[in-house]
C-alpha cells in the first residue's frame, strides 16, 4: 500500500505542478522529497499537503486541477495515516471526497449573482458542522 499511497502523492503534487515556474519550483522539490521522506514518516506525508496547498495558491491552477490534487491528497493521506487500509478506504470517505470536490467544483464553475451568499456561507457550514457532530456530543451532554 505504500507505493499506492505514493503514487497518489506524486499525482498530488504533480498536479499542483502544472503550469508552475520560477521560485514556486523549490516548492515543487521540497513537496516530491516529502512524499518521497513520507513512505516512512506520516509527519513528511502531511508536509507534502501542505507544500501542495502552498503550491496551489502560488500557482492559481484551473479549478479541475486543484480538484485533482484535492483528491489526491486525499487518498495520500488516508492511505498514509491508516493502520488498515481496508478499514479506513471505505465507501463513506470515498463518497465524501468525491462529494465535497464536486460540491467544490460546482460552486466554482456555476456562476451565481446573489450579492449575500457569502454572507450566508459561514452560517451554512457552521449549521452542517453541527448537525453531523451532533452524535459525538450528545452523549457528552451538550445539544441533545
Amino acid at each position: 500500500m505504500r507505493a499506492l499511497s505514493t503514487a497518489f502523492g506524486l499525482l498530488m503534487v504533480a498536479a499542483a505542478a502544472i503550469g508552475t515556474r520560477g521560485p514556486s519550483l523549490a516548492v515543487v522539490a521540497i513537496a516530491v522529497a516529502a512524499v518521497v521522506v513520507g513512505a516512512g514518516s506520516v509527519g513528511a506525508a502531511t508536509l507534502a499537503v501542505g507544500c501542495t496547498v502552498v503550491l496551489l495558491v502560488l500557482s492559481d491552477p484551473p479549478p479541475i486541477v486543484a480538484a485533482l490534487a484535492g483528491l489526491s491528497a486525499t487518498a495520500y493521506l488516508v492511505l498514509r495515516h491508516s493502520a488498515r487500509v481496508e478499514e479506513s478506504v471505505s465507501w463513506p470517505t470515498v463518497a465524501g471526497a468525491v462529494g465535497f470536490s464536486a460540491v467544490g467544483m460546482a460552486a466554482v464553475l456555476i456562476p451565481v449573482d446573489v450579492a449575500w451568499l457569502p454572507l450566508a456561507a459561514p452560517v451554512a457550514v457552521l449549521a452542517v458542522y453541527l448537525i453531523v457532530t451532533r452524535p459525538y456530543l450528545a452523549g457528552h451532554g451538550e445539544l441533545r
